[in-house]
């Protein structure tokens, strides 16, 4: 637990410097750029659809023979919205990895571990993979979740939880991908994997806290790289301690 407060710590004391600053509101602001046109230009378009899904059912069907038409028309905008909210995240996500990560991830290095050995064990390709994976899991759970959030409970527990999942897979990759090689990759994720979703919970909280959520994913950006690269330092060190082992030259 200590290492995630340090990680967010560093986090939150980096977000004044000024190249941070610079990219702090991108992913946010540049998400909400894109859905809020989509959804002014096609907002008829696809709550009609949803509309038309649901009295298609045998349950919309009898709602509209007993004159709860409106009822229908209200779920459907709600079922959007909540299609809507992944969508968003999502695409927080892939602007703070394209946009926010390589500063980040050149930041935290420079200065904090400037003698860290780059193995380069990451690539465009892999980057890429970790990424369709993570969203395709995201989306699947977060569809199939769906009914569970009329429960009341499970709407303020589930996305929180999904957001963790998403958080973690997508950040420790590109975070280590400069640094770590393949082996040393697995190693880590093999031995902090815990510890990588609690942080990501953590900080997956913020996204749903109004304002605060538009500096989350450039903060969430900041406390996995410090905590990655501070567990790939700790595992460097560790083995040049075992008997036997070979000491890197210092850069």
């Amino acid at each position: 637990m200590t290492s995630i407060l340090t990680a967010v710590g560093r986090a939150l004391r980096d977000l004044r410097e000024p190249r941070i600053v610079a990219i702090l509101f991108l992913p946010a602001l540049g998400a909400l750029a894109v859905w809020g046109t989509l959804s002014w230009i096609f907002w008829d378009s696809w709550t009609a659809w949803l509309n038309g899904l649901a009295t298609g059912t045998a349950a919309g069907r009898w709602l509209e023979g007993v004159g709860a038409g409106w009822l229908i028309r209200s779920l459907s905008v709600l079922g959007f919205l909540g299609l809507l909210a992944p969508a968003v995240l999502i695409t927080v996500m892939v602007i703070a990895e394209l946009v926010a990560m390589p500063v980040i991830v050149a930041w935290v290095g420079e200065h904090y571990y400037r003698g860290l050995a780059k193995r380069a064990g990451g690539t465009l390709a892999g980057s890429l993979l970790n990424t369709g994976a993570g969203i395709a899991v995201f989306g699947m759970l977060w569809i199939v979740t769906l009914p569970l959030w009329l429960t009341g409970i499970a709407a303020f527990v589930l996305p929180p939880l999904l957001s963790a999942y998403l958080n973690q897979r997508l950040f420790r990759y590109d975070a280590l991908s400069e640094h770590a090689s393949a082996d040393e990759y697995r190693v880590l994720l093999a031995g902090a994997k815990g510890r990588l979703f609690l942080l990501g919970l953590l900080l997956a909280v913020l996204f749903y806290v109004p304002l605060v959520n538009l500096a989350a994913p450039v903060l969430s950006g900041l406390a996995f790289t410090h905590f990655c690269l501070a567990e790939l330092a700790r595992t460097r060190a560790g083995r040049s301690e075992e008997p036997g082992a070979r000491r890197e030259a210092p850069p």
